[in-house]
């Protein structure tokens, strides 16, 4: 049978979890104290300064950390040991902790912070890594606390999970950021990306290639590689996600922690559910662990009260189903469901031949008119509208048929263009035509698929017939072609060669950008302009003869996505580049120079903090000495001092905090210029160019970095 054991702790926190997955619920910060609750060691006492004893359960010991958790998790970071750490996570430290020994495993500080972190083997790298992302920055430790990995990504790091994406044997990195974006990491090259339409907040590994993920917007579903399996939307917030085998069917389910208490579970192949259970508050964290010590392992839930529930696994003579029903129930209601909707549809055509024999006693005209022909067709095209100006253009889809019907309405899915994902069409009736025109102005350049639906008839129809089509939106939708002349060029360029012909990239164009019909690009040399619809901005592309290319434009984004693009459609496997961005440039030497005077600032405050409280100590000790000599009059004079001691001492403590969220703001665009840097490039060059950036900085030679941006290298 399956079963659950309810066990309540009054302190609160959540448990570590046996799998390594990132136990931080949501986007909070936890306490500055970690709860190990470990009823297996009763009556062991540490001597150890960083853990103490709870003094309202035996059962509880409480690790204080100085500052708050920003993420935890554990795992077997030391194979010699053969034992689980604990990794604790600060915005400005990581802590490797030994529970079972009471001590230190490393303590590292992090200029970038720790926002999720994930323990395991990474690609070919022989150690386990203990990987931490934070600020646009990826890190990887080992037991002794050395910096293995190191790289950077878009976005500030939300979530993080490992898992074996190509099928090759070796794990590769799973990281969700900000800008909503999945990217698939070996080791430091980039081999995948997947946009989605929010925050990815959670990331978890199911089986072989297949993974979960959770949405800031309540969305939670199932990848395998790059192809979405299903997903599920709720009005709650996942807090937690994590892969367990709760039905013994041999295949993980999903299982989902929610913000209303809900904890449920869902086939990774369908999303439905097929056990779920609730809280009296909030999910704080979801693990596995053999709880009870007796070989089998259970589920854990934990809900931010500090209610704990474990959940063992179904028996096999459940055949796999927690919902108080059998496989042939499921059936049956299946098919009664099936039966429901050919029912209704038989009476929809029904009444229309209804609607159809009254009408021919009428008028034989209208009869005809109550169904559509047969040979109607619902017809789709994309064009570019210019507009007034620039915040006005946008793109266009219309919709016609290719008859003298009309569309009653028209309603278009699509990811990330329509707030709610969803738009509707629906005119008046003085206004029914046979074509609506759609406006689209998609936020990113990222190619998206419109599920249309619409309804089709005549004026005098009472129902109509419904047509779905699928469209994909070119990438590049957002730039208009302009002439050459019609415009400055810009500034800013990327060269580079290729070995293609010229049909080759031209059929590249055309795929990714809305051009004319009329327009033609039968050889090298060729130039193409386009402007941009979003701030009027320039886009030149021109082709010589010898395959060199030279893209011109100031938006180093959009240069790195341009080459991207170019480089998945002609499969280029490595491509180097020469780039140059002056005002992008100039604006990373000011920030770079900023970064300098945080850290001097920093340096600085932190000398004059510990001189504070050492001159607090010892006003503290002549206060006292005066008192207990009875001596009023220094009392309160070493008193007032001290007060005044403690004002400078808090608002020093302020401007630090100050200087730190600067700080942290400019790392965070120079990790992301370095990102934007290797964007320019593919394969290895990509790789080699984010590494030497990252040793120019650690030498702090600025001009070797904006050389390595420009050529690639660091050698003349």
């Amino acid at each position: 049978m399956f079963r659950k054991q309810n066990q309540h702790c009054d302190h609160g926190g959540s448990l570590p979890s046996q799998s390594g997955e990132d136990c931080s619920p949501g986007t909070g910060i936890l306490p500055a104290k970690v709860f190990i609750h470990n009823p297996h060691a009763r009556g062991q006492r540490s001597n150890f300064n960083r853990l103490m004893q709870s003094s309202q359960d035996s059962d509880i010991s409480l690790l204080n950390i100085n500052q708050g958790v920003s993420c935890l998790t554990s795992g077997v970071l030391n194979p010699q040991l053969g034992y689980d750490c604990l990794l604790v996570g600060t915005q400005t430290n990581l802590l490797a902790y030994d529970v079972y020994n009471n001590s230190d495993l490393f303590y590292r500080e992090i200029s970038d912070g720790a926002n999720a972190a994930v323990l395991g083997m990474l690609g070919d790298i022989s150690s386990p890594l203990a990987i931490i992302g934070g600020n646009c920055a990826l890190q990887g430790f080992d037991h002794e606390g050395n910096d293995l990995f190191w790289t950077v990504t878009g976005d500030n790091v939300r979530s993080l999970a490992l898992c074996d994406f190509d099928g090759d044997g070796k794990n590769e990195l799973l990281v969700g950021s900000e800008d909503f974006d999945i990217r698939v990491f070996k080791e430091d090259e980039i081999v995948a990306e997947m946009s989605e339409t929010e925050t990815i907040t959670a990331l978890s590994p199911m089986y072989g290639s297949r993974f979960g993920y959770a949405l800031s917007n309540g969305t939670v579903g199932v990848y395998d590689k790059t192809a979405r399996y299903w997903r599920i939307k709720s009005k709650n917030h996942a807090m937690s996600i994590h892969a367990f085998d709760l039905n013994s069917d041999g295949v993980c389910e999903l299982i989902t922690g929610w913000s209303n208490g809900k904890v449920d579970a869902r086939s990774d192949r369908t999303g439905e559910v097929i056990f779920k259970d609730n809280f009296a508050s909030s999910i704080a964290g979801v693990v596995e662990g053999d709880y009870r010590m007796d070989g089998n392992t259970q589920l854990i839930c934990c809900s931010i009260d500090g209610e704990v529930r474990g959940y063992l696994p179904g028996s096999q003579e459940m055949k796999g189903n927690l919902m108080d029903s059998t496989a042939e129930q499921d059936l049956i209601r299946e098919l009664s469901q099936k039966k429901q909707n050919l029912l209704l549809e038989l009476r929809n055509y029904e009444e229309n031949s209804k609607q159809i024999e009254l009408s021919t006693q009428v008028n034989e005209a209208d009869a005809q008119r109550g169904v559509i022909p047969a040979n109607t067709q619902l017809q789709t095209a994309f064009s570019v509208n210019l507009g007034g100006d620039s915040q006005s253009a946008h793109v266009e889809l219309c919709i016609s048929t290719s008859n003298d019907t009309i569309i009653r309405a028209v309603l278009i899915f699509a990811e990330g263009i329509f707030e709610g994902e969803s738009h509707v069409v629906h005119p008046n009736l003085q206004n029914l035509l046979g074509h609506i025109r759609v406006p689209l102005t998609p936020p990113k350049d990222v190619p998206v698929d419109l599920h249309i639906k619409a309804f089709v008839g005549y004026r005098s129809s009472t129902q109509f017939h419904v047509f779905e089509l699928t469209r994909q939106l070119p990438r590049f939708s957002m730039y208009a072609l302009s002439s050459p002349d019609s415009a400055p060029q810009p500034l800013s360029f990327v060269n580079f060669t290729i070995s293609e012909r010229v049909q080759r990239v031209v059929m590249w164009l055309n795929q990714s950008f809305l051009l004319p019909e009329d327009a033609e690009f039968q050889s090298a040399p060729f130039q193409v302009c386009f402007t941009f619809l979003r701030d009027a901005g320039q886009l030149c592309i021109k082709m010589k003869p010898s395959g060199e290319i030279s893209v011109s434009t100031d938006d180093i984004d959009l240069a790195g996505n341009i080459i991207q693009s170019m480089a998945s459609f002609l499969a280029i496997e490595d491509l180097q580049v020469e780039a140059d961005f002056p005002a992008y440039f100039e604006e990373l030497r000011k920030v770079l120079i900023k970064v300098d005077e945080h850290h001097t600032v920093h340096q600085k405050l932190t000398a004059d903090m510990a001189d504070h409280s050492n001159l607090i100590r010892s006003m503290l000790v002549r206060a006292e000495d005066a008192r207990l000599m009875g001596d009023m009059k220094n009392m309160k004079k070493r008193y007032v001092e001290l007060y005044d001691l403690n004002r400078d001492l808090i608002n020093g403590y302020k401007i630090r905090c100050t200087n730190h969220t600067e700080l942290l703001n400019n790392l965070k665009a120079v990790n992301q210029a370095i990102q934007r840097a290797g964007r320019l490039r593919v394969g290895k060059p990509k790789t080699q160019v984010i590494t030497a950036c990252r040793d120019a900085i650690r030498n702090n030679n600025l001009n070797m970095l904006f050389r390595i941006m420009r050529v690639g290298t660091a050698s003349c």
